[in-house]
């Protein structure tokens, strides 16, 4: 395939949904989050609202990228989009009402985070009842805003899992960031549980 052809269908794949918006004036904010899975720590959620036509830059899900070009990609995305909000919500909150609840929760907080208009949310298919939202079937993979989001909610939540680490290095948070690994399962069984895993969850 010949590069330029190449580059039109990633613009094409990655950008469809918010052309749609951009053509009418309309600014998008991306929102993902990352940490729905694990047993241990928070989830974390991030919008993004990037310039109306930005080229794609990236492509596919965070968490088939390399820690490098996720970092690599973090700076970048701060450094092109009009804003980047954040949210964390931890473990007690998720216990206490339901991880699905929580991700809902992260991805409002994040998006009020922006401190800038928007129009228009594309999410990773979570409905988002209070906003215009647009909620995408692997939403992370087909929209560019929600690529960004995506990055951007990895990097926090394994920053943050480094950090229990050093709190709780027994438990290797580093290597595994609460996911439910054999190797953490097999910590748990012999250390019991921290304050920031997940009670609500099959430990």
């Amino acid at each position: 395939m010949k590069k330029p052809l190449r580059k039109r269908l990633l613009r094409s794949l990655m950008t469809e949904h918010e052309e749609k918006f951009w053509r009418e004036g309309l600014l998008v904010a991306g929102v993902d989050e990352a940490g729905r899975g694990p047993l241990a720590g928070p989830v974390v959620a991030s919008a993004v609202i990037l310039p109306p036509f930005t080229e794609p830059f990236l492509k596919g899900d965070s968490k088939k990228l390399s820690r490098k070009e996720r970092e690599e990609l973090y700076e970048l995305i701060k450094e092109t989009a009009l804003a980047v909000g954040t949210a964390v919500v931890d473990s007690a909150v998720i216990d206490r009402i339901n991880i699905y609840q929580a991700t809902k929760l992260a991805m409002k907080r994040a998006l009020d985070d922006l401190k800038h208009p928007f129009d228009v949310v594309i999410s990773d298919y979570v409905k988002l009842e209070e906003f215009n939202c647009l909620p995408l079937v692997k939403g992370d993979e087909r929209s560019l805003s929600c690529a960004c989001a995506s990055v951007v909610a990895k990097v926090l939540r394994d920053r943050i899992m480094e950090r229990f680490h050093e709190v709780y290095p027994e438990y290797e948070f580093v290597k595994h960031k609460g996911y439910p690994t054999k190797k953490h399962r097999e910590l748990i069984k012999k250390f019991g549980i921290t304050e920031i895993h997940r009670r609500s969850f099959r430990l």
